[in-house]
């Protein structure tokens, strides 16, 4: 079997913790290469796993005749930079979340990915998991009727990452929780919904924690943090998002906020049923034979979205199977996070169609 050669750009905690381990599983992807503008880190990888070429300029990687895949796990403000220029070298790409930091900027990477017939994929995790692999169905089935509204966030109380570095600085980020945790949870709730066309969005956000130092999340400990460093994004997010089809979708995400304690959730209500979603816990709600009635399900072990996700994009890059993330998803995502941010500074809706 001759694998699939990946070189990964951007070797930071994302793809050190969650990429690289996925790759190494895969058989039938080899990683031939790593390249970050911090060499020292790539070379670490690369002594570790036994990865021969290490690199400090993305280019030099995508010139390559001899790499099939390029996986993006740069800052956000790079990802659609080095994605179109893998997808115009004949490159498949597989890119960390957010797409990117503007809709222009989502729009080209879609269309480089159409012109040159490759594979282009954003990390959407959320979607492999057995749960939301239930629920989908269990909406497609018709099982919650018309589904009409709902809501979705990840609140975190004292969560900060790398403060003061790349993802506290709104040129290399795009912004704060919103473009970092709403990515996960807005995609999970529109992509069980169906994927409805967005059509208006409304929003505010906040900065009141910038400084703070305290952190009760793991999740704190990405990036690298900077004594003095930028601050100029969000550390909390709320949003509607209103939909073609009449359905409407509330948001709520922080890195900072003063609530119980972290937690990521999903809820969205139908004419037949409902379902509450929160980290790792499901309970819908229906009527039986004109019976309330609290239904927990029995659902097999999560493997991890991740590595589902990226075998899954093994297997589109290999022919076996139709993607289920297009490119014109990811452009809708950026398009909502996007009209959040210029709503929250005029006060107003922002259309989308």
């Amino acid at each position: 079997m001759t694998k699939l050669r990946v070189a990964a750009v951007g070797t930071g905690n994302i793809f050190r913790s969650i990429h690289l381990p996925a790759w190494l599983a895969n058989p039938e992807a080899e990683l031939v290469a790593v390249c970050d503008a911090y060499k020292a880190g790539a070379q670490k990888i690369a002594d570790e796993h036994g990865i021969k070429d290490v690199y400090e300029d993305y280019r030099d990687v995508i010139a390559r005749d001899d790499i099939d895949i390029i996986n993006v796990c740069t800052p956000n403000l790079y990802h659609s930079e080095v994605a179109i220029a893998a997808l115009q070298a004949g490159k498949h790409v597989f890119c960390e979340k957010p797409d990117a930091i503007n809709p222009a900027e989502a729009v080209k990477m879609a269309e480089a990915a159409k012109a040159s017939g490759k594979v282009l994929m954003v990390m959407r995790n959320n979607r492999y998991r057995p749960v939301s692999q239930f629920l989908r169905t269990y909406v497609e089935k018709g099982h919650m009727g018309e589904v009409y509204t709902g809501r979705c966030g990840w609140l975190r109380r004292r969560g900060i990452p790398g403060k003061g570095g790349w993802f506290t600085t709104k040129e290399l980020s795009g912004g704060g929780p919103l473009i970092d945790l709403g990515v996960h949870m807005i995609d999970l709730a529109v992509w069980i919904m169906g994927n409805p066309k967005p059509v208006a969005v409304s929003g505010s956000v906040y900065t009141k924690f910038a400084g703070t130092e305290l952190s009760d999340s793991v999740h704190s400990s990405f990036g690298s943090k900077q004594e003095n460093g930028t601050f100029d994004v969000e550390d909390l997010a709320t949003g509607f998002i209103r939909f073609e089809n009449g359905a409407s979708l509330q948001l709520e995400f922080s890195w900072a906020s003063n609530v119980e304690t972290e937690g990521r959730f999903v809820e969205l209500r139908g004419t037949k049923a409902g379902f509450s979603l929160f980290n790792d816990d499901l309970k819908l709600f229906t009527e039986i034979e004109g019976t309330l009635c609290n239904i927990t399900p029995q659902l097999p072990k999560d493997p991890g979205g991740h590595k589902v996700n990226i075998n899954h994009f093994v297997d589109v890059v290999q022919g076996r199977t139709e993607p289920t993330f297009t490119p014109e998803q990811g452009v809708d995502m950026i398009k909502i996070l996007s009209a959040i941010y210029e709503s929250a500074v005029s006060g107003r809706e922002v259309r989308l169609d």
